[in-house]
């Protein structure tokens, strides 16, 4: 029975939870034995939600999929935030928008010329980033998605569940379940969640947009929680904020790691010592 439950992010319509576990296994065990602990197979699952952005939607062209356009004016004020967090965090290698766009919203095809000079987007084809990240949108935009997203957490948590570790869009769709199922008995040994790279600090698109809301500016507090670890790479553009406690309050442990070029990606952050010592803090 599953003593952790791992929530996958974006860009995993492709695969399925049995390849998820192949990529997140290892890595993992390799952080949790810096930390001096083990998990052992029958006691890690995969929620698996890629398959809901995998339709008829994408058209492909070229091997990329792209994403219908979005008159919304979401995807376009993620990607600036995202080219400003850049900029920021990478001075010498992405100039600002505002010293091209000063008063304008970014245009997106702007922000992805600036974004492709990173190490982050590397061989990747910016029409298909730009397409999985649509995947955002749709999860905070269409409730079926949501709800769909996150009951594929609780399909998979069961009562001998004690840690969520969430990845990318991910830890949305976690920290919204644990509200969501917070009173369901298979959900009551739960007590930590380890967020990586995570989404949840962006204004507006987002952190204003949680179920449930933030109150007075401050997010919500799963009630099933002892512990929240956040760990985020200054490099990685999707963590815009870093420091959650600022969203969620003092509780959260905000820590910084340095995982290279491959910011984003899930690997490093699993093999850090952090993140081992993380999950096994929530493991009894």
């Amino acid at each position: 029975m599953a003593r952790l439950v791992a929530v996958h992010g974006i860009a995993q319509q492709s695969k399925g939870s049995e390849v998820l576990r192949q990529e997140w296994s290892a890595p993992m065990r390799d952080g949790l034995h810096q930390a001096g602990a083990q998990l052992a197979d029958d006691e890690l699952a995969f929620a698996f939600y890629g398959g809901l952005f995998r339709g008829a939607e994408y058209v492909r062209s070229g091997g990329d999929q792209r994403a219908p356009l979005d008159e919304s004016g979401f995807d376009e004020e993620l990607w600036a935030q995202m080219w400003r967090s850049a900029a920021e965090s990478q001075p010498g290698r992405v100039f600002s928008p505002d010293d091209t766009v000063r008063g304008t919203p970014a245009a997106v095809q702007a922000a992805l010329n600036a974004l492709s000079r990173l190490p982050f987007f590397a061989g990747v084809a910016m029409d298909l980033a730009r397409g999985n990240l649509t995947q955002v949108r749709r999860y905070m935009r269409e409730p079926a998605i949501r709800l769909a997203a996150q009951e594929s957490v609780n399909a998979v948590v069961t009562s001998q569940t004690q840690v969520l570790v969430a990845h990318s869009l991910g830890s949305v769709v976690a920290y919204e379940a644990l509200h969501r199922y917070a009173a369901e008995p298979h959900w009551a040994h739960i007590t930590t969640l380890v967020t990586l790279g995570s989404p949840l600090g962006i204004r507006q698109l987002i952190f204003d947009a949680l179920d449930p809301a933030p109150s007075d500016g401050q997010g919500r507090w799963p009630v099933l929680l002892q512990r929240w670890i956040n760990i985020s790479d200054d490099g990685d553009v999707v963590a815009l904020e870093k420091k959650l406690a600022s969203r969620f309050g003092d509780r959260v442990v905000d820590i910084r790691i340095d995982n290279g070029a491959t910011a984003h990606d899930i690997a490093p952050y699993l093999t850090a010592a952090a993140t081992g010592k993380a999950i096994a803090s929530g493991l009894r």
